[in-house]
């Protein structure tokens, strides 16, 4: 009963990472749209904006919403994907980990969690649903086919 598992779960691994980086991709822009445009509760909750210009917090949500973007739609993937998870990792450091060790203390669950899932992403690539796969094909090694083993002659 094992192998046909297995056979599906290898069939459905290139969508099931495009689906996680689309779900990924889209909550990442939501949180930079909230905090650009106020849309979705808005930065904090209460409707508001961060001022444009302002460091690190604008500069954070044109990351969020510009990397969410390319990366919920498979574009520059690996790049876009790069960028965002270094600039959780930076609001993690920066804002999260000098009040108390661990995430669930600290606040920054959701900078650590996007910071790896973008990580991942940069490893694994976009997946089968991906403007990268569209416009410049797979780039995924093709599987070796080893040549057929040839016995060596009595001659």
């Amino acid at each position: 009963m094992s192998a046909p598992l297995s056979s599906l779960t290898q069939r459905a691994t290139p969508h099931a990472l495009a689906l996680f980086r689309i779900v990924v991709g889209l909550l990442f822009a939501c949180h930079g749209a909230a905090s650009l445009f106020g849309v979705l509760g808005g930065a904090m909750g209460n409707g508001s904006t961060v001022p444009a210009g302002s460091w690190p917090g604008w500069y954070a949500a044109v990351i969020q919403l510009v990397g969410g973007a390319l990366v919920m739609l498979g574009l520059g993937t690996r790049g876009a994907a790069f960028i965002s998870s270094g600039s959780m990792a930076y609001a993690y450091f920066s804002s999260h980990q000098g009040s108390a060790l661990w995430p669930i203390q600290n606040g920054g669950e959701p900078s650590a969690m996007f910071c790896w899932a973008f990580l991942l992403i940069v490893f694994v690539g976009p997946g089968a649903w991906s403007l990268d796969r569209l416009f410049f094909g797979s780039r995924q090694p093709e599987e070796q086919v080893a040549p057929p083993r040839r016995e060596p002659s009595a001659a």
